[in-house]
This record gives C-alpha cells, sequence and structure tokens, in this order.
C-alpha cells in the first residue's frame, strides 16, 4: 500500500506541472495559433530566479521560510511574466503575420540561447543547484504511506493556480477578452480591445504560470538544473497536444493522463521486462501518445473552432 500511495501521489504532482505547463502552450495557441517552443525553459528561469531571491535574500539575513517563499514566488513570477510579454512584444507580434514554421523556429532556438544563457553565466551553472527546503517536512501517516506535508501544499497551490487561472478566463473582463481575441482578433479590434495588451498580458500570464511550476518542480525535487525546461517543454506540449491543443480542460487533463502514463511505465517495465530500468518511463510514455495520437488526432478534446481557451 505504501509503494502504491507513493505512485499515485507522485503522479498527481508530475500531472500537475505537466498541466500548468500545458495550459501555457494552450494560451499561446488561443490567442495568436502560435507555438511558443521556448515556453518550457521559463519555468527553467523561473525557477533559478526563484533560487536566486532565495541566496539574495539568505545573504541579506532574511532567513524565515515563509517570507523567503513569498517573495521567491512573487519575484520569479513576476521577472518571468515580464521576460515572456517582452518575448511576446519583441518576437512573438512581429511574427504574427509570417509563416507559423517561422515563429516555431524562433522560438526554438531562442529557447537554446535561454538555456545556454544560464549554463555558461550564471555561477557554476552547469551543474545542479540544490533548492531551498522552504516547507515543512513533517508527514502524515495513512496506512504504511508518509504523506509529506510540504508535498500536499505543493498540490493543492497547483489546483489553486489552474483554479484561478480557469476563473480569470471564465469570469472576469480579462478573460472575456482573451477569448474574443482568440475567436476573431480583427472583431476584437473592431469592438475596441486593445489586441497587443492582451497578448502581452496574455504570454505574461502562462509565462507567470510556468515560472510557478518551476518553483514547484524545485521544492519537490529539492533540485534545479539548466536542462529540466528542455524535457519538461517537450512533455507540457505533448500534454497539450494529447488533451487537445488549444483546449483548457484539455490542457490539464492531458497532463494528468502522461503522468499516469509515466507512473503506469516506472511500476510495469521492470515487472514485465526486469532488464529494462524504470527510467525507460519517458519512453514508454511518448510511445503511448504517438499511439494514440495516431488513432485520435484532435486530442481528448477536440478544439471547437468558435472557442479555444
Amino acid at each position: 500500500m505504501s509503494e502504491i500511495g507513493q505512485y499515485i501521489f507522485n503522479g498527481l504532482m508530475l500531472g500537475m506541472i505537466y498541466a500548468m505547463v500545458a495550459v501555457g502552450f494552450t494560451l499561446f495557441f488561443g490567442v495568436l495559433d502560435v507555438i511558443k517552443f521556448s515556453h518550457g525553459d521559463m519555468l527553467m528561469v523561473g525557477a533559478f530566479a526563484g533560487l536566486a531571491a532565495s541566496m539574495g535574500l539568505t545573504a541579506a539575513g532574511l532567513d524565515a521560510p515563509w517570507a523567503q517563499l513569498l517573495c521567491v514566488v512573487l519575484f520569479a513570477v513576476g521577472l518571468t511574466g515580464l521576460l515572456g510579454a517582452g518575448i511576446a512584444r519583441f518576437l512573438i507580434l512581429p511574427l504574427h503575420k509570417a509563416p507559423p514554421l517561422n515563429t516555431l523556429l524562433a522560438t526554438l532556438m531562442l529557447g537554446t540561447v535561454i538555456r545556454e544563457a544560464v549554463r555558461l553565466f550564471y555561477p557554476d551553472g552547469s551543474n545542479p543547484k540544490p533548492f531551498p527546503a522552504l516547507l515543512p517536512t513533517a508527514s502524515v501517516d495513512l496506512g504504511g504511506f508518509a504523506l509529506r506535508v510540504d508535498n500536499l501544499m505543493l498540490l493543492v497551490a497547483g489546483l489553486l493556480a489552474i483554479g484561478s487561472v480557469h476563473f480569470l478566463i471564465t469570469r472576469t473582463k480579462l478573460g472575456m477578452a482573451i477569448r474574443a481575441v482568440a475567436q476573431d482578433g480583427e472583431t476584437a479590434r473592431l469592438m475596441g480591445i486593445n489586441f497587443e495588451a492582451v497578448v502581452l498580458l496574455t504570454f505574461a500570464l502562462g509565462s507567470g504560470l510556468a515560472a510557478l511550476a518551476g518553483i514547484m518542480n524545485g521544492l519537490y525535487y529539492n533540485e534545479v538544473n539548466f536542462s529540466i525546461g528542455l524535457l519538461l517543454g517537450v512533455i507540457g506540449f505533448a500534454a497539450a497536444i494529447l488533451g487537445g491543443l488549444g483546449n483548457l480542460y484539455g490542457a490539464i487533463l492531458g497532463g494528468f493522463l502522461f503522468a499516469s502514463l509515466q507512473v503506469l511505465g516506472s511500476a510495469l517495465l521492470p515487472a514485465l521486462i526486469p532488464d529494462v530500468p524504470s527510467a525507460y518511463k519517458d519512453v514508454f510514455a511518448f510511445a503511448a501518445v504517438i499511439i494514440f495520437m495516431a488513432w485520435k488526432p484532435t486530442g481528448l478534446i477536440a478544439e471547437k473552432s468558435s472557442e479555444r481557451v
């Protein structure tokens, strides 16, 4: 029971992180029909920004965990949100009328630039960095399964973050403007909506959510690496495709489904094929996604032509 409980909780935590990244891909595709392949590296930037903020606060003498956590989250989300808006303003929007392949290639190269810049210019950036433990480390015994309080808090925080984005999109004036731009940008302009401002805010929102996912990943694994954004970006994009690119609910569902495939692979592969380690769980998950996409190319929840966010 302890091992099963650990598998389930790992799947929930991974699914939450993947869903947060996939929601960003969905927001970007919804408003501009673009696939921003540097999105995973926004997660990495957020994690390293949070680490730098924590180190700076510790050096300044502010070592209270809750105060540090608040400052780390605000700094990482704010900085990454501004970076995402800047990328949208100076790279995505100028390429809006260009062929989609141009934007895809430009953002793919931008991700490499960001990743290598962190590796080269962050102190000892090539090596993994320990992330500070800013949450309580107590645990609750549930029939042999030790449920850590910090992990439960991270899961709840992820649910609140995704729920807040959903509320913003569906229940606020900004969300109405985002949905209007997603449905028909030209008509939204004619109705007085500031198209550029909505796009910048959307990219800031998606990038800030990725930064929060990066902080959660660092707190969960107690480590950050300059290359984490590459794999998590690919997985987040695969989750968005799996759920139905352009659909918010599909992105969330796809994130949890991909994590379920990874957990299933890590549990089944060593049992069925003793020579294959559980590290091949990513191969199993991606292979399952390829087979699924060949069967259902539109994803689990097909995008509606009249509403993509």
